[in-house]
């Protein structure tokens, strides 16, 4: 099936390719569907954050991991990842992955998160040359001050980075504040 960006990849529970659909009909009606985030940290143990553009269809202007997004149809989860990292923010960098999250959220103007979630794990030292059209802002931040930037602002960040981050905390054997 060729690539199709402005699609996503229906699955069933278990992530088989069940179809694909237009991505905003997809988020409209709520459908489980195909997804990676990626996280990224630098030798300092900090984690790259991006603040999504405002004109982003949902969720914009909130805080979150350093790329997510869709696999094309017939693209592997980390084929995508590797090629949202150089849309959005103009780097690469060795991924590996943690772990799977199947969650569900609104995340406002009558839309739906229902993602079965690739989550991949990088560290990255270089230059970050966001695309404005994605991203309004980054930033690395020490994981101590963003659990508590968490506590204090949760409506800041995005509803699936609430969501990923205690399980990825865990899987770097750290402690999560409990932010929901």
């Amino acid at each position: 099936m060729p690539f199709a960006k402005d699609h996503v990849i229906l699955v069933d529970e278990q992530d088989e390719w069940t179809g694909t659909m237009e991505k905003l009909e997809a988020h409209r009606k709520g459908l489980l569907h195909r997804a990676f985030s990626v996280f990224v940290l630098n030798s300092k143990g900090e984690m790259l954050l991006q603040r999504r553009a405002l004109a982003k269809y949902h969720s914009g202007g909130r805080w979150s991991n350093a790329c997510c997004s869709h696999p094309m149809p017939g693209e592997s989860t980390i084929a995508g990842a590797h090629r949202r990292l150089v849309e959005e923010l103009g780097f690469d960098c060795r991924l590996t992955r943690l772990f799977d999250l199947r969650y569900q959220a609104d995340v406002g103007s009558n839309l739906t998160e229902n993602e079965y979630d690739h989550i991949y794990l990088g560290t990255y030292q270089g230059q970050v040359t966001p695309n404005i059209e994605e991203v309004s802002d980054y930033r690395y931040v020490d994981i101590r001050e963003l659990e508590e930037w968490r506590k204090k602002e949760p409506e800041s960040f995005t509803a699936w980075f609430h969501l990923a981050m205690p399980v990825f905390l865990e899987r770097l054997g750290l402690q999560s504040s409990g932010v929901a």
